[in-house]
Formats: structure tokens, sequence, C-alpha cells
């Protein structure tokens, strides 16, 4: 039988310190066993830590990311999302690049406030992991939350928390196994 995403180069953007290891891990896992080729990318390469003791390498920082390498973006969340991902300006120019060139962007837990920060849920439904904060900003970006734990509105896939983790990778790989 086929692989899905045969052919498919996917970026994984991390917090440094304190994501959500299996937010990570499990995608990673199933895009690969998928025929994808994945990269981690955060705020620096090297060692990041997750909040549950994982340790991932991230290959490149984000700001030497090019939307160009990639057939998706795909934004882990974790208590490390606000404080590293979601006023990262390099990370907000490679969502914009990544949209701008008509390649898909995702994200999980606390992650989908990056993407509502940056426009790209503007109109659209989007899970996220529900506190003051990321529901705010998913307001402040023109979202509509649904409280469900993945949710698909066109090419963006959002994931609720670490229990839609396995959910969240099998829809992307339906969604962009299409494109």
């Amino acid at each position: 039988m086929a692989k899905k995403l045969e052919g498919k180069r996917i970026l994984m953007a991390i917090a440094k310190e304190n994501f959500r290891d299996e937010e990570l891990l499990t995608p990673k896992r199933i895009f690969g066993e998928e025929g994808a080729v994945v990269a981690v990318a955060s705020n620096e390469r090297g060692t990041c830590k997750g909040m549950l003791g994982a340790e991932a390498t991230a290959e490149l920082a984000i700001r030497d990311a090019k939307a160009d390498d990639y057939d998706a973006l795909v934004i882990p969340g974790g208590l490390g999302s606000p404080e590293y991902l979601w006023r990262n300006g390099d990370l907000h120019a490679l969502i914009k690049a990544f949209r701008e060139k008509g390649k898909q962007t995702h994200s999980i837990c606390l992650s989908p406030a990056v993407l509502a920060i940056t426009g790209v849920l503007k109109g659209r439904k989007a899970a996220v992991y529900a506190t003051p904060e990321s529901k705010a900003e998913l307001e402040k970006g023109g979202a509509v939350y649904v409280d469900e734990p993945v949710v698909v509105d066109g090419d963006v896939v959002t994931g609720r928390d670490p229990d839609a983790a396995e959910p969240f990778a099998r829809k992307i790989v339906e969604v962009l196994g299409k494109k």
C-alpha cells in the first residue's frame, strides 16, 4: 500500500523549552510512517526540552527555515508555546511565507494562538487548549473557537490538547495527502 505522504517534507516548529512531548513525538512518528521527511526547528538549533522530559534536536533555527523547502508546517504546543512561539517574529514571518505559497500550517494545544496572531485563523473554526489567554488570542485573530479534539477548516488542522495528538496527526496526513 502506498504511503500517503511519500515525497512530502514537513517542518515541525517547537518551543526550545516545555514543548508538549507527545504533540511532537506522535505526529512526527506518524508522518514518518506515512513516508514524509520531518525536520524540527526551534528558537535555536540544538537540544530542546519537553514538559514531560523528552529531548528533541532542532536541526535548524526557525529564522533559518524556508517555506520553499517544505510542504507543511506543524506547530506543537505545550507551556513553552506562549513564551517562545506566540510572539516570535521569525515564526510569524515563516507562517506568512507558508500561507503566501499556498502551503499548509497546522497547530495543536496552545499553538493555534500563533496561527490566530498571524491571521491564518481569521474566519475559521479552530480548536485550542482553552485558557483565558489562548481563547482571547483566537478571538482577537477572528477565529471561531470550537471545543472539539480536532478541527479541520479548509487546509488548516488544529488540535485541542495532548490527547488529540494522534487524531490530529492522522487528520494532517489526510489533508496533506490530498494535496
